[in-house]
Parts: C-alpha cells; structure tokens; sequence
C-alpha cells in the first residue's frame, strides 16, 4: 500500500510541475502516473548503472554530476512515454530539482495526515 500512495503522490508532483513550468508537458494525470512509475523502475534499474560509471566526476563535482544523471533520467522518461514531454537539458534539470522538493513536501503532508488518523 506504502508502494502504491508514493507513486500517485508522485504522479501529483509530477502533474503539478507539468502545469507550472513551461518546457514540460504531461496530457492527463494517468500519462503522470505511468511517468511516475517509469521514473521509478528508471532510478531502480539504469541509475545505479550511471551513478557508477560517472563516479569520478561526481566525486570531484562533490555530488553535483547527480543532478546531469537525474536530468538523464527524465530525458530518457521523455523518450519512453508519449504523454510526456520535456522540452530540454536545463528543463529536465530544473523538472528534477523542483521534482525532488515537491515529493519532499507532498510526502511529508500525507505522512502528517497519517498520523492524525
């Protein structure tokens, strides 16, 4: 159940962002939640596989090289579904980042509404 509300807490961000900033693109919320489930299996199976072929760059970028992997990432999402667009680099990059912040603050929202009920 814990699996199923993080990926629809994820498909929410993910539809949100796409109403916000203007390089991304996503045509209806089940188009969000197959992205988000997309991103999910991506950062489960082909991120370890890049984190560890760039680890040398990422060290002397102090972590920072994580951003281009995660930008990758969702270019390769991109690619993969056809409800979902972004429109470049510097968005997919600013997509993950506001990404990131938003599941922080959607998760902790539904994590405060589980411990009142």
């Amino acid at each position: 159940m814990n699996l199923l509300l993080r990926l629809l807490v994820n498909a929410l961000a993910v539809f949100i962002l796409a109403y916000i900033l203007n390089g991304v693109t996503v045509n209806s919320y089940l188009d969000a939640v197959i992205v988000a489930v997309v991103l999910a299996v991506l950062n489960l199976l082909v991120k370890p596989f890049l984190i560890l072929l760039t680890l040398p760059v990422t060290i002397m970028t102090l972590g920072l090289f994580l951003l281009v992997i995660n930008a990758v990432i969702i270019l390769l999402a991109d690619k993969l579904i056809d409800g979902f667009a972004v429109s470049n680099f510097l968005t997919a990059v600013l997509f993950s980042i506001l990404l990131s912040i938003l599941q922080s603050i959607l998760y902790s929202i539904f994590n405060e509404q589980k411990k009142v009920q």
